[in-house]
């Protein structure tokens, strides 16, 4: 019993009477979408504070005096002197399939009038990318439909591939058109109940757009079936930095889901350059040091931490995946700015569109000589690696002999005739906004060039051709389309076939255009 007393004794001997500082502070000052705080001894970096008026922040700068911290809601209902309190959590969204067809903001509730969303799990925003041991090497391919990239500049499911342009040259139409493509995919293959067939979901991530942009999206995923397949996470123009700022990274956790759930994802960021000019804002006001072009010098750091969330998962975690498609802008097509070059060396691949070529009415403006999949045909069907190999080659030919002959009338015969076939393939890869072209079908018209089945044509009547071509297969030779898809390589009994049916289109097609032209 001594001993015990004794004991107690000791213990109340090392007690020392000291203030215990409580953990929350006090609001300093405030400024766009930015509050200094006072008080907040325990507060982690990250970590979700509650303001007065029930509205969130999270801490973002730990200095020895204050915290600087951003503003997750309507600043202008908060006040210097305002009480702050920590929650010793991080910032999380719900997520799951409930969330499809759904447009939320970047925390996660609904914008849309559609009601509540009942999700039964949520996910941190920040999470640790897959390790290399997790991950398996990007093979399956993901067709967006447009013929120009799935030949030449292939993307497969887990790849991360940057579309990169100035403005209006049509880097969201490429998105959407991806979008638009896997819904229509799974709409086909759901309907014939494939055992092995694993839809896309997508994610499509707005950053600092108008409301008026977002709301022609929308209506453009409805009236092509799209937006059930879809999760729209919006932070518009109207909001303010901090929203911009967490919203990838609320999109990237919502696709995490659906990859660690085993099954694949498409997540679109549009865009980063505005994602980083509201970081730059943030960082600014926190008057954190600025490096090149005024961007904190972790703006780096920031977007590798962001797009290495997306891989293709091996089999024993799940061989779930989430593709990524940023898009970034460019001023005057100058790629080796500042963003442009990071998000470039970040990720596998580009898709560079030129105004030149925009105005010049080729449309999509791909420039085939500054885009490349660093995938490449791994990520593509062997019957279009097949077809397609010699195509970005002849383009750049024809580019090359296309500037040569302004300066030289006299062109002998190969010379003409590479600049034809050249000519061909620019108006056979012109595609119209939104329509897409099934893989089996680039295959067919891809073929058809190569086979000279085009060359008696006109060149300002081969997109009516194509067109005509294509409603000719997908009418009388379905059963064509399926093999192709079936047997991937392109095989004699394939081509035999293909001769044949290519042969009586011709007849057809010159017996309706002579018609045609007595008519008129």
């Amino acid at each position: 019993m001594n001993n015990i007393i004794n004991e107690i004794e000791k213990e109340i001997q090392k007690f020392q009477n000291k203030n215990i500082p409580m953990n929350f502070g006090y609001i300093i000052s405030l400024a766009d979408g930015i509050a200094i705080v006072s008080g907040l001894s325990n507060v982690m970096f990250n970590e979700v504070i509650i303001f007065e008026n029930n509205i969130y922040g999270i801490a973002l700068n730990l200095d020895e005096n204050f915290v600087g911290c951003i503003v997750l809601g309507d600043i202008y209902l908060l006040k210097e002197g305002d009480k702050v309190f920590t929650t010793g959590k991080l910032l999380s969204i719900p997520v799951g399939k409930e969330l499809l067809g759904r447009v939320i903001n970047p925390l996660g509730e609904p914008i849309d009038g559609k009601g509540l969303i009942n999700s039964k799990e949520n996910y941190n925003i920040e999470r640790e990318s897959p390790s290399i041991l997790d991950r398996y090497p990007v093979k399956k391919p993901l067709e967006t439909g447009i013929m120009s990239i799935d030949s030449m500049i292939p993307i497969g499911r887990g790849q991360r591939e940057l579309i990169i342009g100035d403005r209006s040259t049509g880097k969201t139409n490429i998105a959407l058109s991806t979008i638009i493509n896997q819904a229509k995919i799974n709409d086909k293959y759901l309907s014939e109940n494939l055992i092995n067939f694993r839809p896309v979901y997508s994610i499509y991530v707005s950053i600092g757009q108008k409301n008026s942009d977002l709301a022609r999206i929308i209506k453009t995923l409805e009236e092509y079936n799209a937006l059930k397949y879809t999760v729209i996470v919006s932070a518009s123009s109207s909001d303010n930095s901090s929203l911009q700022y967490i919203s990838p990274y609320s999109g990237t956790a919502i696709g995490e889901w659906f990859m660690y759930n085993g099954m694949d994802a498409l997540i679109v960021y549009d865009d980063l350059s505005k994602h980083a000019i509201a970081y730059r804002q943030i960082s600014l006001i926190l008057k954190r040091p600025s490096s090149r072009e005024a961007y904190p010098g972790d703006i780096f750091y920031l977007h590798s931490k962001l797009l290495e969330r997306s891989a293709q998962l091996n089999n024993k975690c799940g061989s779930g995946s989430l593709s990524a498609l940023p898009i970034v802008e460019t001023q005057l097509g100058d790629v080796s700015a500042y963003i442009p070059t990071n998000i470039i060396s970040i990720t596998d691949g580009q898709i560079f569109l030129e105004t030149n070529l925009f105005n010049q009415g080729i449309r999509p403006a791909v420039s085939i000589g500054l885009s490349v999949s660093r995938v490449g045909s791994a990520a593509q069907i062997k019957a279009l690696k097949q077809i397609s190999s010699k195509i970005k080659l002849e383009i750049a030919q024809y580019r090359e002999l296309e500037a040569f002959s302004q300066f030289s009338s006299d062109l002998d015969k190969s010379t003409q005739n590479q600049i034809e076939k050249g000519k061909r393939i620019i108006e056979i890869l012109k595609q119209d906004s939104l329509y897409l072209i099934s893989t089996e079908i680039q295959v067919c018209l891809l073929w058809a060039l190569q086979n000279k089945f085009l060359d008696k044509i006109s060149i300002n009547k081969i997109k009516a051709a194509c067109l005509n071509l294509e409603q000719f297969l997908l009418k009388k030779h379905f059963e064509l389309l399926k093999l192709i898809l079936n047997n991937e390589y392109i095989d004699n009994f394939i081509i035999n076939k293909l001769k044949i049916i290519l042969e009586s289109w011709e007849k057809e097609y010159k017996h309706n255009y002579n018609e045609r032209i007595t008519r008129n």
